[in-house]
Parts: structure tokens; C-alpha cells; sequence
């Protein structure tokens, strides 16, 4: 006897493992035990020693929040209008929130209004639900229920789910109304509280609000200043995000990983590259460069400032890597143009045991792109797919397209995209658009354009480069039409600009600029420089200017391009030991690119320009793209 029951308890304790681990085998077992207990008063016995009605409830409750079918929850459902009441263990909520989990927000919303007994958990649990699982309307609908149905008063979890449902576009109204019914009901006081609303406003771009409520706090607890960070950051004004940083640390508020991490996004914002090496010594002064999230994020920052060398020891010194942080060090190489350095990086990331993903190919393939390594390129396209059994994506074939489009085979470019297994988007097609530009390609260039006309019509860029296409062709009939479309569907150009880093300042310029305090010393030594390279044997490059007038116009526009501005700027203040950073918003030209090499000869200096592609890096009259680009 003393046998049996030890073998029934081990059969029970078996079952039990299993109920929470597969659903349906808890509904199939509870389903059997009740009926059990209907035709033997000793199964009743046996059901109610096992599985009382606290341990059923809970069983029920388990097997709901573990459903992955509709099918299942619906048999949980049944179980529990047979057996308990939806109040039991609040049940009937666990069944709501599995509906909604489950995609189906309808029959969650019926079995609510069917729940005789609804309290403040009740209409939380729903309001909360509906907030997590994206349905934000919904979720307001069902608190304005509550408000003008019942007497029930919202309390601290109400507005914590609300809020967040508010922060989305087109909602701030309905959030400054949960926000005058919040300081109504006394909830400011709640740190949490006001923090979501500091958010809310912040994302909409109502920095102010945002700041009162933050100054207005008593105590600012470490989500409170990290808000305020992003909020700045998020908005365009990414120096009082560092503003905010030095005030929160004279507070002694201690930071934490989410803090470095917003504060060097804001420094990638600011592109001064003194703040992020202020921030760079404050992580190594805390021990948080062993952090592999935060160095990884230093790593990225250093790069897209231009600084290569100093992402190269930021990864030197990382123990163990992982793949995430292998594939930032794999795309500042191509983004800088070291397709070589990028593809002997990936071979070492591979004999180290780390596995790539969709996201290194994408980097491996735009690094041999910049570089022109075309049969690398396809090497790794096709073992990407044959032995890693990585399924080729969108962004895998941009990048090939942009490979074989910048060596000139636009064909075969064409052919690739048309043999695609799923529908090429406009980030595809824009890439052959570019190529076409480059090499000159007017028929395959408007075919391309009139396809991305179609899939986003919308988007300036398209019609500036087929006009530009037009133009370099000296079609200037076809480029004024697309101009004049563009003026008609109310379209502007994007105004190209450069911007340098002097003394914690970013110094903007823009063609034939003349805003600068410095403007007379700036054209004074532009002209020297000019002067400098044609008596070098420099021809200037006035293809590059895409206007119907005279020559002599031509030279003197794209003598003022805003990137020559800012190298004879640089070179007027800084030493010579500096390296020349510049950031432009759009591709460098050709002639502003022949340039730029031969002032780096005449002047020994090392001139860097990042433009939305990629970097340049100017040294001795050469440039690391090999004048691929």
C-alpha cells in the first residue's frame, strides 16, 4: 500500500511537471480528472487530495498565460465557465490578457463585458494589456469606460499603463488630459509617474513641458535624468543632453549603462569629438570599458567621428568580443573604405569561433563595395547563403547591387534585381539609381526612377538624381521638366552643407557661404589654396556643376563648394599636427574630391570628409578609396 502510494505521488509530481510545461496536456488532464469525479465519488476523492480548488485555479492560470493558440485559450476558457468562477484567482482577467496576447482584442473585450464583477484590477488589467500589445486607442477607449461607466477611480498602475499609450503621434492631446487628471488626483508626487510624463512630452517635442516637470520634482531619481538626456538628445539639441549629464553628475547621481550609452548617442549627435573623448576618460575612470555594450557603443562613436584608430583600440582592448561587437569593428573598416582590413577581420572573427549573422554580411559586402572588390564580394555572397545558411535579405542585395553598379556593371546589376525572390524596394532600386548617375546611364537611369516614382513618390532624392542625370548629360530640356515636377508636387533641394569641429564648436558652411565671423581670412586663404593647385597641374572639374551657364560661372560656383570652405577654415586653425575632420550631408563631388588630394600633398596634411556613404581619408595626394566611390 505504503508502494502504491509512493508510485502515485511520483506519477502525480510527473504530471505536475508537465502541466507547466505543455498546456494542453493540463487541459486534457484537468478535463479527464472532473470527469472522473461526475462517475466515481473515489476519482472525486483522488481529485480533491491532488488538485484542490486553489491548485486547479492556478493550473487554469498557468496553462492560460502559456497558450500559444486561440484554439487552446478557448478550452481554458470553457474549462472555467464549467468548473470556477472568473473571480477565482481574477481568473477571468488571465483569460482577457491571454486573448488580447493572442491577437484577438475582440473576443478580450467581449469576455470582459460578460465578467459580472469588474474592479480597479479589472479595468488595470485590461487598460494595461491593450497598452503593451500596441493597441493604444483601445486602451484609451477602455479608461474612458471606466471614467464615465463606473465610479471607480484610476490609481498609480492605471496611469502607468496610460501614459505610455499617449506618447505615440497623434495622442498628446488625450496625454495632457491624463496629465491635468493625474495632478488632480494627486499622482505628481509619484516619481514613476511624472518620469512617463517627461517622456511623453519629450517625444512629442514639447521640451519644455518636459523641463518644467523635471525641475518641478523634489527628488530626481536616475530614470528622471536619464530621460532628460534623450529628450534633449532625441530633439536636436544633443549639447544640453551633455549639459544635463555634467549637472546630474554634480548632483552625485550615480549613472548607470543606460546613462553612458544615452550620453555617447548624444555624442554621435554632437560629432565633437573633445566631448567624446572627455566621456571615453570618465568610462575608464569607472571600470565601465569592460562593459562590452558600452565599449562596443564607444567603438561605433569613434568611427562615425572619423577616428578609426581609436575604434581599433577600443576593440584591441575588449577580452572576449562578441559578435555584435565584432560587427561594429567589421563596419567602421567599410564604412572608412578598408575592405581589405574588413575582410581579414571577419576571417579572424570566424577562426575565433564567433558565429556571424545577417548583420556582419551586410557590412562584409558594403566593405568589398567601397573597395572594389568585386570577386571577394561575390565570394562572400554566395557562402553567406551555401555555408552559413544565412537567407539572403534586402539589404544583401542592395549591397551587391551597389557592387556591381560602382564597377560599372550595370547589367548585370539590372539582372541581379530582376532575378531577386522577393520585391526589390526603393532602397534597391536607389542603389542603381546612384550607378547610373555615376557612369551616366540615361536610359537605365529614368527606367529606374520612373519604377521608384511609383514605389515612393514622395522622396526628393529621386527626382534630384534623375535631373542630375539629365543635366551631366546636358539634356537640360529633361532635367527643367523634372524640376518643374518637383516645384509642382512641392519638393525642395536639399541644401548641401560641411561642418568642422574647432574648440568644442561645430562651424557650418554652405556654398558661397559668407555668414562666418572669419569669412575674409576663410576666401583669402581659399584662393591660396586654389592658386597652390593649379600650379600643381590642377584642371578644375566644372562637369561637376549641373547648371546651363558659362564656364567661367561654373569654376567660380565650384570654387565656393562648402567643403573647401571648411578645409581653408580648418587649415586657418588648427596646428599642423591635426588632422582635418569634415562632415558633409551630401556625396562629395569630383572636383571638390581632386581637391581635396592635392591640398593634402601641398599643405602635409591629413584631410577626412564624411559624407552620407562613406569616409574619405586625404594623405599625401591620395585618397583611401582608391577614387572609388
Amino acid at each position: 500500500m505504503i508502494r502504491a502510494a509512493a508510485c502515485s505521488s511520483q506519477r502525480f509530481c510527473n504530471s505536475a511537471n508537465r502541466l507547466e510545461q505543455n498546456p494542453l496536456y493540463l487541459y486534457r488532464l484537468i478535463t479527464r480528472t472532473r470527469l472522473c469525479s461526475v462517475h466515481s465519488s473515489h476519482s472525486s476523492f483522488q481529485f480533491h487530495a491532488h488538485l484542490n480548488l486553489d491548485s486547479y485555479v492556478s493550473a487554469l492560470i498557468n496553462g492560460t498565460s502559456s497558450c500559444s493558440r486561440v484554439s487552446d485559450c478557448q478550452a481554458f476558457h470553457a474549462r472555467v465557465i464549467k468548473s470556477v468562477n472568473y473571480r477565482h484567482g481574477f481568473i477571468g482577467d488571465q483569460l482577457v490578457s491571454g486573448y488580447v496576447r493572442l491577437g484577438c482584442e475582440e473576443d478580450a473585450q467581449d469576455l470582459f463585458d460578460e465578467m459580472p464583477e469588474k474592479d480597479l484590477a479589472s479595468w488595470n488589467s485590461l487598460i494595461s494589456v491593450f497598452s503593451r500589445s500596441g493597441y493604444k486607442q483601445k486602451c484609451l477607449v477602455v479608461f474612458s469606460r471606466m471614467r464615465f461607466q463606473t465610479d471607480i477611480q484610476p490609481n498609480y498602475i492605471t496611469f502607468l499603463s496610460l501614459i505610455p499609450a499617449c506618447t505615440y503621434k497623434g495622442a498628446l492631446s488625450e496625454g495632457k488630459c491624463i496629465h491635468s487628471l493625474a495632478m488632480k488626483l494627486g499622482m505628481l508626487s509619484e516619481v514613476k509617474i511624472v518620469n512617463a510624463f517627461i517622456n511623453l512630452y519629450g517625444k512629442s517635442g514639447h521640451l519644455e513641458a518636459a523641463s518644467q516637470l523635471f525641475e518641478a520634482m523634489p527628488v530626481q531619481n536616475l530614470v528622471s535624468w536619464n530621460s532628460m538626456i534623450v529628450v534633449y538628445s532625441e530633439n536636436g539639441f544633443a549639447e544640453k543632453g551633455i549639459i544635463i549629464f555634467t549637472l546630474m553628475r554634480r548632483a552625485e547621481v550615480e549613472f548607470d549603462q543606460a546613462t553612458m550609452l544615452i550620453v555617447l548617442q548624444a555624442c554621435e549627435c554632437l560629432g565633437i569629438g573633445n566631448v567624446a573623448g572627455s566621456i571615453h576618460g570618465l568610462i575608464l575612470r569607472f571600470g565601465l570599458n569592460s562593459n562590452i555594450t558600452i565599449a562596443t557603443a564607444l567603438l561605433n562613436l569613434y568611427a562615425k567621428l572619423g577616428r578609426l584608430s581609436s575604434s581599433r583600440e577600443v576593440f584591441k582592448e575588449m577580452v572576449y568580443p562578441d559578435t555584435v561587437a565584432w560587427t561594429a569593428m567589421l563596419a567602421s573598416y567599410a564604412v572608412h573604405g578598408h575592405g581589405k582590413e574588413a575582410i581579414q577581420l571577419f576571417e579572424l572573427m570566424v577562426k575565433n569561433g564567433v558565429q556571424p549573422d545577417h548583420v556582419t554580411f551586410t557590412h562584409l559586402l558594403s566593405a568589398c563595395s567601397h573597395s572594389g572588390l568585386i570577386d571577394e564580394g561575390k565570394h562572400y555572397f554566395r557562402i553567406m547563403s551555401d555555408l552559413y545558411r544565412i537567407k539572403y535579405r534586402l539589404d544583401h542585395y542592395s549591397c551587391m547591387v551597389d557592387l556591381l553598379g560602382r564597377s560599372g556593371q550595370l547589367k548585370d546589376a539590372y539582372e541581379l534585381i530582376k532575378g531577386m525572390p522577393v520585391e526589390p524596394n526603393s532602397g534597391v532600386w536607389g542603389t542603381l539609381l546612384g550607378a547610373c548617375r555615376i557612369y551616366g546611364n540615361v536610359e537605365l537611369g529614368r527606367e529606374v526612377a520612373e519604377r521608384l516614382f511609383s514605389l515612393d513618390p514622395s522622396d526628393a532624392r529621386n527626382y534630384i538624381m534623375l535631373s542630375n542625370i539629365y543635366s551631366a548629360a546636358g539634356r537640360w530640356i529633361e532635367a527643367s521638366t523634372v524640376r518643374a515636377l518637383m516645384k509642382e508636387r512641392g519638393f525642395n533641394r536639399i541644401p548641401g552643407y560641411s561642418f568642422i569641429e574647432h574648440k568644442n564648436k561645430i562651424h557650418c558652411f554652405v556654398v558661397g557661404d559668407r555668414s562666418h565671423p572669419e569669412t575674409g581670412k576663410i576666401y583669402i586663404k581659399l584662393e591660396e589654396l586654389i592658386e597652390k593647385i593649379r600650379k600643381a597641374g590642377f584642371v578644375p572639374k566644372t562637369e561637376f556643376v549641373l547648371h546651363d551657364v558659362e564656364e567661367e560661372v561654373k569654376e567660380d560656383m565650384i570654387n565656393k563648394h562648402s567643403e573647401k570652405l571648411a578645409i581653408a577654415f580648418g587649415l586657418l586653425m588648427t596646428n599642423d599636427k591635426m588632422p582635418l575632420i569634415i562632415t558633409k550631408n551630401l556625396r562629395i563631388c569630383g572636383d571638390c574630391h581632386g581637391t581635396a588630394k592635392l591640398i593634402s600633398l601641398i599643405e602635409k596634411r591629413t584631410i577626412i570628409i564624411r559624407d552620407p556613404k562613406r569616409f574619405h581619408h586625404f594623405a599625401n595626394g591620395i585618397c583611401s578609396c582608391g577614387d572609388y566611390w
